[in-house]
């Protein structure tokens, strides 16, 4: 494995009970690449990242974490590993200032050092005067600022995404995409997994689709345009995965909805 793999999947298989959720899954991801890692519901795509931070067992195949077999280190790698899940217990009764050093702390920072960084991101982000209160006073947008801090403090080589826009402002939003941004020029590798396809489409250097446990597309926007008719990512993503009955869903959910 050359030295600017960052993470490397062989052969990689997953079944609960007799359902195959992943199957024979193989990537090798670069330093400083944003991956897009989309698929429909059910494709997969939250098990990978799952088994890949451990929290999923079971798995046959091979992956490592910056050269290391993450069967034979199951803690040290994930020191390397930052994680905003789509949808996260923030242990709300605590402060951010409690949340986030708490956090910081598991992943070998002192307290001292967290606090500090955490202060200053909570400045930058707009939401210092909130540090000392309670999570669950806070609105949905002030929680994900929180969540994409904590998975930042630890100043990780590689980041994973999932939907981490979600109910943050225009602003916000094109602050955390500049933040992605300058990571992948600093060398961080960085999965990113949405369904909103246009916001993959811009960020991502590299789009990696699953569908019924496959990779079925690999490569660039530019390049997934080439090998398809599509003019955007949606609507590749629909003529890979089969989804063409779009339109006549949703003109038959209106003309429900018109019914007197």
């Amino acid at each position: 494995m050359g030295n600017d793999v960052t993470v490397e999947i062989k052969n990689l298989c997953m079944k609960y009970g007799t359902k195959e959720v992943l199957k024979d899954i193989n990537l090798e991801v670069y330093k400083g690449e944003i991956i897009g890692y989309i698929g429909t519901n059910g494709a997969g795509k939250s098990t990978t990242i799952k088994i890949i931070l451990g929290i999923v067992e079971g798995f046959t195949g091979e992956i490592k974490i910056l050269g290391q077999d993450i069967s034979k280190d199951k803690i040290e790698y994930k020191r390397k590993i930052g994680y905003v899940p789509e949808v996260a217990e923030l242990f709300d009764s605590l402060t951010a200032r409690e949340y986030l050093t708490f956090i910081a702390e598991l992943y070998g920072m002192s307290y001292e050092k967290a606090n500090i960084k955490a202060e200053k991101l909570m400045h930058l982000f707009g939401i210092k005067k909130f540090y000392d209160s309670r999570i669950n006073t806070y609105s949905k947008g002030m929680k994900q600022k929180v969540l994409i801090i904590s998975s930042l403090l630890h100043d990780p080589d590689i980041l994973f995404l999932d939907e981490p826009l979600s109910g943050l402002d225009a602003n916000s939003v094109m602050i955390v995409k500049e933040i992605l941004f300058l990571l992948s020029k600093q060398g961080k590798t960085i999965f990113y997994s949405s369904h909103i396809m246009d916001v993959v489409e811009k960020i991502s250097n590299r789009i990696v689709l699953l569908n019924n446990g496959h990779v079925v597309a690999d490569g660039s926007f530019e390049q997934l345009k080439e090998t398809s008719k599509g003019g955007s990512l949606e609507q590749i993503f629909n003529q890979i995965t089969g989804f063409n009955e779009f339109e006549a869903i949703a003109e038959e959910f209106v003309s429900i909805v018109k019914e007197v």
